[in-house]
């Protein structure tokens, strides 16, 4: 039996405004779709912070309460819980060796969060992850630069996945939006 993957998160902070999108495409192995409604992107700490997933669904979960957890103990400072996840995620050798990305961001800031240590912060507002990732992510940047004044971050977040989703036969149609 194969592993089950879970894929392709998109995130935006434009005109003030934040977004994040995720598909619902469960993937078990490379060659079965085995869920087409999965919820990868989630509201924690009261609904002021989104968090987002790519990977192992089964490490996703772990990590989102690892997460939801440092929320809680750093009274909701993203920056300071995000660091002390990715700490924690990369000295522990059982956590080590989950299998997951999460994309977090609230109303101040966006990182990416990884368990090799990486908590980056993009230079532009503008994150993606999964298998159809770099395709969200140019379709974002390329949706923003050009059609910005004109589109809300949750347009973008949106008309992102759904454009991955047209390349990424990992990524599907069922996007889910949570804006803040």
């Amino acid at each position: 039996m194969g592993e089950f993957h879970a894929t392709t998160i998109f995130a935006i902070v434009h005109k003030g405004e934040c977004a994040m999108s995720g598909d619902g495409q469960v993937t078990l192995g490379n060659s079965v779709v085995m869920k087409h409604t999965a919820r990868k992107v989630r509201r924690l700490f009261n609904g002021k912070v989104l968090a987002g997933f790519a990977g192992s669904v089964a490490d996703a979960f772990t990590l989102f309460e690892m997460f939801e957890a440092k929320l809680e103990e750093y009274n909701g400072n993203l920056p300071r819980a995000s660091v002390e996840l990715a700490k924690q995620w990369r000295s522990d050798n059982i956590l080590r060796k989950l299998e997951a990305m999460l994309i977090v961001m609230d109303q101040n800031d966006l990182l990416l969060v990884s368990g090799t240590g990486e908590v980056i912060e993009p230079d532009d507002g503008i994150l993606a992850i999964g298998s159809g990732g770099n395709y969200a992510l140019a379709a974002g940047r390329a949706l923003k630069q050009f059609s910005g004044e004109n589109l809300t971050a949750k347009e973008i977040a949106q008309s992102s996945l759904k454009i991955a989703a047209e390349i990424c036969v990992f990524t599907n149609t069922n996007i889910i939006v949570e804006e803040l």
